[in-house]
């Protein structure tokens, strides 16, 4: 060895080391060290430049915060595009249109139950000065009132006679507007269509009831059914707004969703649930106290809610029917020309019973001063609705579409607060309450008990975690400490042997 050479060792790899097997020649003379070391071991390695090793030893040192940065970006690009995926995705999606159709759906029924009521609103010529007030009588009552010499000179109110009173001949203008479903749904279906013609899509539609084996005979037969409960649903609603306020028809229409169910069960087939019979006990009684809330005896309600409740009832019937008629799988072309053929029919055939209630005088129509923005506004919202009930399934969950009827009550309440000073309290407020619990139990799933077991067995685990863990942290607060375990050794600690792994 050199002077100025140091020892070869794994601590100072910059000097080469030499092998330990030295290799001589024939005359004892040591040959010469290779360049490069022999690779023929497991700890031999390649000898690089010392600029190289500079490089290489000087790395660790100092920590290349440019390549942890990116990764740090990276974790939270990939975070922040997880959570946008979850939020725009399809189910997402669904939900906020099922929020807005939902807000749609409560403002257009809104919008038509009072726009019918105000049908029926009359003003007092004595004090015009004064807000419009509600006066919910019909021809015979005002005529009695006006004849009666009861009233005192100085008490005496003229009241003008009702100008609209035609039931019937509102249904029947309401249900002409659905001809322009099929128009409505070739707007919609020709742009994005392969076929631009209205006869292809027309004949689409008409094909499945082809292959059913229905006969023109055999559709008109059963259209004319569902066409008579139709109109018999709004007759009996706008007749029930006589006595009732919008806000009392509209939770009395509401429990159709029950009767749905009941002859959804009996008719169609559909599972037995059993809180849905809950729920159709709610809504029972809801109507029972909505039917009493202004007394047993000359109670001038009682009518209109046995109008209101008919109404659902048919409602009800007329869903199960229609459901028969284009089927269980129907597309939105059936759908669309069965409803322009309800309204077609309606026109066509029921005009002559809406004329002569006209004529002998049962309906009073006064066509100089016939309130026909209240009419089409009426009829405008109500087509709005069935659109939407029939073709927003496409686009959400069928819960939101349905729900618009129960979300429309307090908004209507608050209408009628504001217009006619309603009060809601008591047995009218119990009865609503009561149908909208039974409303939403109605659509409880099938199966759920299973999904209340879930979520008990999971609040039970939470708390059992919960109470482990307050417990352990209790345990470390006054001086508890756990059992060290020695990685190196595989130790525990114990009493009860030493460290060598005795017995004590």
């Amino acid at each position: 060895m050199r002077e100025g050479d140091s020892i070869p060792s794994i601590f100072n790899p910059r000097r080469p080391r030499t092998p330990s097997v030295v290799v001589t020649t024939e005359d004892g003379e040591a040959a010469p060290v290779p360049s490069t070391p022999v690779t023929n071991g497991p700890f031999t390695s390649i000898q690089k430049h010392p600029r190289q090793q500079d490089s290489t030893e000087q790395a660790p040192s100092e920590p290349d915060t440019s390549a942890l940065q990116p990764i740090k970006h990276s974790s939270i690009w990939s975070k922040c595009k997880k959570l946008s995926d979850s939020c725009i995705s399809l189910a997402a999606r669904k939900v906020y249109c099922g929020i807005f159709i939902t807000v749609v759906v409560t403002c257009c029924w809104v919008g038509t139950t009072h726009s019918l009521k105000l049908l029926y609103r009359h003003r007092s010529a004595a004090n015009s000065s004064s807000p419009p007030q509600p006066l919910f009588y019909n021809l015979t009552t005002l005529s009695s009132i006006q004849n009666s010499t009861s009233l005192k000179s100085g008490e005496a109110v003229s009241l003008r006679t009702m100008h609209y009173d035609a039931p019937f001949c509102t249904a029947w203008f309401l249900t002409n507007w659905n001809i322009l479903f099929l128009p409505f749904y070739l707007i919609f279906r020709m742009p994005g269509s392969r076929c631009s013609n209205p006869s292809k899509i027309i004949a689409e539609a008409i094909r499945p009831f082809r292959e059913k084996g229905f006969t023109f005979a055999r559709f008109f037969v059963r259209l004319m059914f569902v066409t008579g409960l139709w109109l018999s649903t709004f007759y009996c609603l706008v007749l029930s707004m006589r006595t009732l306020y919008a806000t009392d028809s509209i939770a009395l229409f509401a429990t159709t969703v029950s009767f749905a169910y009941l002859l959804y069960w009996v008719i169609l087939h559909e599972q037995f649930v059993g809180i849905r019979i809950v729920a159709v006990i709610l809504c029972d009684t809801g109507i029972a106290l909505l039917a009493y809330m202004d007394g047993i005896t000359d109670s001038p309600t009682l009518g209109g809610v046995v109008l209101a409740v008919t109404a659902a009832t048919s409602f009800a019937v007329f869903k199960v029917m229609f459901r028969k008629l284009v089927g269980p799988n129907a597309t939105k072309g059936q759908i669309a020309l069965c409803h322009s053929a309800l309204g077609l029919m309606n026109a066509m055939l029921l005009w002559p019973v809406a004329l002569g209630l006209f004529l002998s005088g049962s309906e009073s129509v006064p066509w100089p001063d016939l309130p026909w923005i209240t009419l089409l506004a009426a009829s405008v919202l109500l087509l709005a609705t069935n659109l939407i009930n029939n073709f927003g399934i496409a686009y959400t969950y069928e819960i939101f579409i349905t729900m618009g009827l129960i979300t429309a009550v307090p908004l209507s309440g608050a209408v009628d607060i504001l217009l006619y000073h309603a009060t809601f309290a008591g047995m009218k407020l119990s009865g609503m309450i009561l149908i909208a619990i039974g409303f939403f139990l109605v659509f409880f799933p099938d199966n759920w008990p299973d999904y209340i077991t879930r979520l008990l067995r999971n609040v039970i685990l939470l708390s059992h975690s919960a109470r482990w863990s307050r417990r352990h942290r209790n345990g470390a607060l006054t001086g508890q400490r756990r059992d060290i375990v020695d990685y190196r050794t595989g130790y525990i600690r114990s009493h009860l042997r030493s460290p060598s792994g005795r017995v004590r």
